[in-house]
């Protein structure tokens, strides 16, 4: 079986004819299709998440990982519940399991977020928000931020390098746990500039950090998950992973579809992308990547009126936590549908169905 696929000239025109057309109306279709979106994993249980013992390590009680899909950690003292950490293993185009979407660390979790770097050979983390925005704290400082060394526990934390891109630090981390006479290297990816539940003010300099991390993955592959975090794990990172996943799906020239990338992802992390500008940032920087970052690709569809998104997001964002709420009361929760885990467990219903290993491409397709 051979899967067809087509030039990037071709595929641009197509995405870019989609998007105007989607944009169209006051942005009528993008509207339609993120609040159709809506209902997708919400019959998935969290019962670990949700649970007395663990509600301490969630850094937001609404949101947890869902039981199904959720990063397991290896049991420490006999505690049955030291297994859990708010992560979830999330597709990426090659399996189930190309990413780890997280919290950001806090105090009390930060050893359990190294320990699951070790435990999951990851060799990458993708940081997507400051620490603090205000008086509000995002994310622990749970690495050296210069050339020193932090234990965790078990896991000793050494910072050996650090870069600085236009928008971004590229910081080279050596970790060793106690008693393993080996080492390993991860590096670790900060952009720091993206607000929470919202977009950068410059799409073009989030699209370019993509791109990096992009080849940085294809020119290093790993034994394990790249690790990709902001402060919930849900908006920015889901927005980062559905960017970069489509980008590689056209990379081998195979058309983007980015509402079934997002669905795909909210079977296996709840709230994946959360706000409608975040699900248009998504086409908007697949967009600029397609044309090479051409100053006229990102005047084919104007900038949100920011003012009509950010109501239409805040409106959606309380009734989602008002139904989270509800879900954390005494009552059991009901096991979903079967048909529902029939669609995330079996291999032939994902959307990695699009992106088949290389074998099945024409062989003129190569990424870029």
């Amino acid at each position: 079986m051979r899967v067809q696929t087509f030039s990037r000239a071709e595929i641009l025109q197509e995405f870019d004819f989609r998007c105007q057309a989607l944009a169209a109306h006051d942005y009528r279709g993008f509207k339609a299709e993120f609040e159709n979106l809506d209902h997708v994993g919400r019959d998935l249980p969290t019962r670990a998440g949700d649970a007395e013992a663990n509600r301490q390590k969630n850094r937001y009680p609404s949101i947890v990982p869902y039981d199904h899909c959720r990063v397991r950690l290896s049991v420490q003292n006999y505690d049955a519940y030291s297994d859990y950490i708010n992560a979830s293993f999330v597709p990426g185009g090659g399996t189930e399991r190309d990413f780890i979407c997280t919290q950001g660390p806090m105090p009390s979790t930060t050893a359990d977020f190294w320990r699951m770097v070790w435990e999951q050979n990851v060799s990458t983390i993708v940081m997507l928000t400051p620490l603090r925005d205000k008086d509000a704290v995002l994310c622990e400082k749970y690495w050296p931020l210069d050339r020193r060394t932090l234990q965790h526990k078990l896991i000793q934390v050494t910072t050996v390098s650090k870069k600085q891109g236009p928008d971004y630090f590229i910081t080279t981390i050596n970790l060793r746990q106690r008693d393993c006479a080996t080492d390993r290297t991860v590096t670790h990816f900060y952009y720091p500039s993206w607000p929470d539940q919202g977009v950068p003010k410059d799409s073009s300099s989030l699209c370019a950090f993509t791109e990096h991390v992009r080849q940085h993955l294809k020119a290093a592959p790993s034994p394990g998950p790249a690790v990709v975090h902001c402060s919930a794990g849900v908006g920015r990172s889901g927005t980062f992973v559905a960017s970069l996943w489509l980008m590689q799906l056209c990379a081998r020239g195979i058309r983007p579809d980015v509402r079934a990338a997002v669905e795909d992802l909210r079977l296996h992390r709840m709230w994946t992308v959360q706000t409608l500008d975040q699900y248009i940032l998504v086409h908007r920087c697949l967009l600029h990547w397609l044309s090479g970052g051409t100053a006229g690709a990102l005047t084919r569809f104007s900038q949100m009126d920011s003012v009509k998104t950010n109501h239409h997001n805040e409106d959606r964002q309380k009734h989602r936590s008002g139904r989270r709420q509800h879900r954390h009361g005494e009552k059991p929760l009901p096991e979903p549908p079967q048909s529902t885990l029939q669609k995330i467990l079996r291999p032939g219903n994902l959307l990695r169905r699009l992106l088949p290993s290389s074998s099945l491409l024409n062989q003129g397709s190569q990424p870029s």
